[in-house]
Formats: C-alpha cells, sequence, structure tokens
C-alpha cells in the first residue's frame, strides 16, 4: 500500500547520518533507503558527516546543517530522515533551523509497523510503542505538534491521541499495557494446550525480506502476504505443515528483524516473538545473496538467545539461493540448507531437515499385520502414524511412522 501526504503526492525524503565509527554506517543508511521506501516515500538523497558523537543540539554540526537546509529548498525535500535515535531538543532544533519536517530512525520504523499491522493485537502494539517514544517528545500544541499527522513518520493508531494532553496519554499507555496483557495470557493459555496436544511448533524468524513469508508460503500455501519490503509481515500466522513421513508441525512466521532495532521495538513486538521462544524448532532464514548475510543471522541469534531460545534445535536457511553465484560457497554443517522459497528449490533438503530436529522419535515400519491383530492398526491410525494399508490373503500391509511410545506395537510384526 502507497502512503501520500495530504496532496496526493508521494513524499521525497532527505537521508542523513553520523559516521561515530560504532557501526558500519554505508550500509544502515541502504537499509534506512529501504526502510523510506517501505514508508512509500522517496529517498532522494543522503548527507553522510564523520563525527566522534552526534552534536547535543543538531545532532550534526552547523556548517553540514546550512547543506540541509540549502538541499531541501533546491529539491522540495518533504522531510528529513536521520539515521539515528534523536532527542526532542534536536528535532526542534533543525526543524527551525530548515524549516522542514525532521523524524529518526525510530519513527520510521514505528511508522511502517502502523502500516503493516492488521490484527487487532499488532495495531495496539504498534499504538504503545508509538505513545511511548512520543510521550517525552511533546511539548505542547505549538509549532511540533501542528506538524503531526502530515505524513511519514506521524501516522498509525497512535495519531490521533497525540493532540491530548499527557495525562490522557498515559492513561492510554495502561490501557493498552492492560488489553495487551490480556491478549498475552490468552495466547498462552493456547500454547498451553498446543503442547498438551502434542502439536510440535516450527517458528519462522530472521532478517526482515529474508523470504520468510515466501517460505511460509511455499510450505503450507499460506496465504500470507509477501512483498519485497521491509516489515511486510508484523503479525504472525500459523499453518500446519504435513512432512513427508505424515507427521504434521505447526509451522509460525514472525515479525522480520533489522539491525540497531531499538530495545522498546524489540520489547512491542516480544509477544510476536515469544513464539520462537516456545517453538520446538527454529528455522533462521536469512537472504544468502546479501553481502551481510553473516551479520542478519548474528542479529537473529542474539535476539534468540535475549529470548531464551538456547538449546533449541535451530536450523540456519540460506534463501534466495539462485541470486548467488555458486551457492556451495555458502557455510555448510549438518543444521543448515541452502533453499530458493520462490522457486521450491531445496525444500525437500529443509523438510528432512525438520524432521530430523523434531522433539519425538521416529521410525519407519513396513509390516504385515495378521487380521486377527487389526486393533493394532487402529492405535497407529489414531495416532495419525499411519500412511498406507493394504489387505492381502495373509493379512494387511501396514506403512507408517511411528513414535517411540508405540514402538512395541510395531516391533513384534517385524
Amino acid at each position: 500500500m502507497e502512503l501520500y501526504d495530504n496532496s496526493k503526492k508521494i513524499q521525497k525524503a532527505l537521508l542523513v547520518g553520523i559516521d561515530t565509527g560504532e557501526y558500519d554506517a554505508e550500509s544502515s543508511m541502504a537499509e534506512l533507503y529501504e526502510l523510506v521506501e517501505s514508508a512509500g516515500a522517496e529517498p532522494v538523497a543522503n548527507m553522510m558527516q564523520k563525527r566522534d558523537k552526534p552534536d547535543g543540539a543538531t545532532a550534526i554540526g552547523s556548517g553540514r546543517l546550512e547543506e540541509i537546509k540549502q538541499f531541501c529548498e533546491d529539491n522540495e525535500i518533504d522531510f528529513i530522515v536521520f539515521d539515528l535515535e534523536l532527542t526532542p531538543t534536536q528535532i526542534r532544533n533543525i526543524e527551525a533551523a530548515t524549516d522542514v519536517r525532521t523524524i529518526d530512525r525510530t519513527m520510521l520504523i514505528l511508522d511502517i509497523f502502523a502500516i503493516r499491522a492488521k490484527t487487532n493485537e499488532g495495531k495496539l502494539q504498534v499504538e504503545l510503542a508509538q505513545l511511548k517514544y512520543l510521550l517525552p517528545r511533546l511539548s505542547g500544541k505549538g509549532r511540533e505538534m501542528s506538524r503531526l499527522g502530515g505524513g511519514v513518520g506521524t501516522r498509525g493508531p497512535g495519531e490521533t491521541k497525540l493532540e491530548t494532553d499527557k495525562r490522557h496519554i498515559r492513561r492510554r499507555i495502561e490501557s493498552l499495557k492492560d488489553e495487551l496483557s490480556d491478549m498475552k495470557d490468552r495466547r498462552d493459555r493456547h500454547r498451553l494446550r498446543r503442547k498438551k496436544d502434542g502439536i510440535i511448533t516450527a517458528a519462522i524468524v530472521g532478517y526482515t525480506n529474508a523470504g520468510k513469508s515466501t517460505l511460509m508460503n511455499t510450505l503450507t500455501q499460506a496465504g500470507v502476504l509477501s512483498e519485497n519490503k521491509l516489515f511486510a509481515t508484523l503479525d504472525p500466522t500459523s499453518r500446519a505443515l504435513k512432512l513427508p513421513s505424515g507427521i504434521s508441525v505447526m509451522m509460525i512466521d514472525t515479525v522480520g528483524l533489522v539491525r540497531r532495532l531499538p530495545h522498546h521495538l524489540v520489547e512491542a513486538f516480544k509477544s510476536t516473538l515469544e513464539e520462537a521462544a516456545t517453538a520446538d524448532i527454529i528455522l533462521n532464514v536469512c537472504d544468502a545473496s546479501s553481502e551481510e548475510y553473516k551479520l542478519h543471522l548474528d542479529v537473529t541469534s542474539t535476539l534468540l538467545k535475549e529470548l531464551g531460545c538456547e538449546g533449541k534445535p535451530v536450523i540456519t536457511v540460506y534463501n534466495k539461493c539462485d541470486l548467488v553465484s555458486d551457492p556451495y560457497d555458502l557455510p555448510s554443517d549438518r543444521d543448515s540448507v541452502r533453499i530458493c522459497a520462490k522457486e521450491g528449490f531445496g525444500i525437500d533438503e529443509l523438510l528432512r531437515k525438520i524432521e530430523e530436529n523434531l522433539p519425538v522419535k521416529l521410525r519407519h515400519y513396513h509390516i504385515l499385520v495378521p487380521f486377527d491383530k487389526a486393533s493394532v492398526i487402529a492405535v497407529l491410525r489414531n495416532a495419525g502414524a499411519l500412511r498406507s494399508e493394504e489387505y492381502t490373503a495373509d493379512g494387511i500391509i501396514v506403512d507408517a511412522i511411528v513414535e517411540e511410545p508405540l514402538w512395541h506395537l510395531a516391533e513384534e510384526f517385524k
């Protein structure tokens, strides 16, 4: 969905970054470019300044700020987006100097979250994150307030709350927390029921735009929105996948990640990521065609540790291998697989890896069961282990994938 301002014109953005040496500033700016496009705006150009640390008043130097002002005037720039988190004072000073609306990386990501959230819970999470972030940045109904609601960085469920007083906003924050807590309780009960019913879960996690939703669609025909945009999926989707062995697994698609995702944004969407923490198997998907796929895998692995996922089986999925000159140059081990989810390449190998990491032990039986022992077949059928049965003159030929507790039933017919 393309987003427009009130004049129905696609907004033009100037990207500004500060290279302090703490991280790869160029790669971060490239990602910011994609984020701006995902918000429906046009990134016109970017400016970078090397500094030991951001300036306390305007983040950048006065000389560069004058350049930004002139560039905005010459190119009819609608808004400036900084590739760092700005303070309320910095935003006010930059806007005063340039006369151009200014947002930071966090506000931009919140804006995209607001666009992408579809479920009631997702919308509530977005509103909570927006209000918590913007509350200390509200300074009254002056110049800054008059700019709200004008385009990228100001949209979503939270925007209608911004013209009220801080006391009301704090009450709204507490109300949202209560609503989300109730939803979390219901989700926890559903997880317990799944465990009680013996449902095996596999969570698809990874960097945003790595192809997680495409993989979900390929495996389960889920019909999940799949776009070449950052944060195309925010709300978790669950679909059943029947493995070649006949075992069913509940696949769960989760929100994508980006580098330097502010901690409070992780907190806001922790409920979707908790699906990974409680899953039996984790698929860590990366875009193998990206030069930074190793960094993307590390970002995901770090978050999984924070969520307490250590010890769970993790399958590293190198996706988009059709865009790699030689996929076999990618790292390889027993817990990794190379695929192209869009074309279906490598899916059989991925399914085999999932079966190898199932939390239950399985055996394949091809046995002849006498007619007077047919009750055994009924047990296997009810357990979902039966793949096929064929009636012959000598008995019933059974093909089954049997879990360990039922092995004894099949062993006597080997």
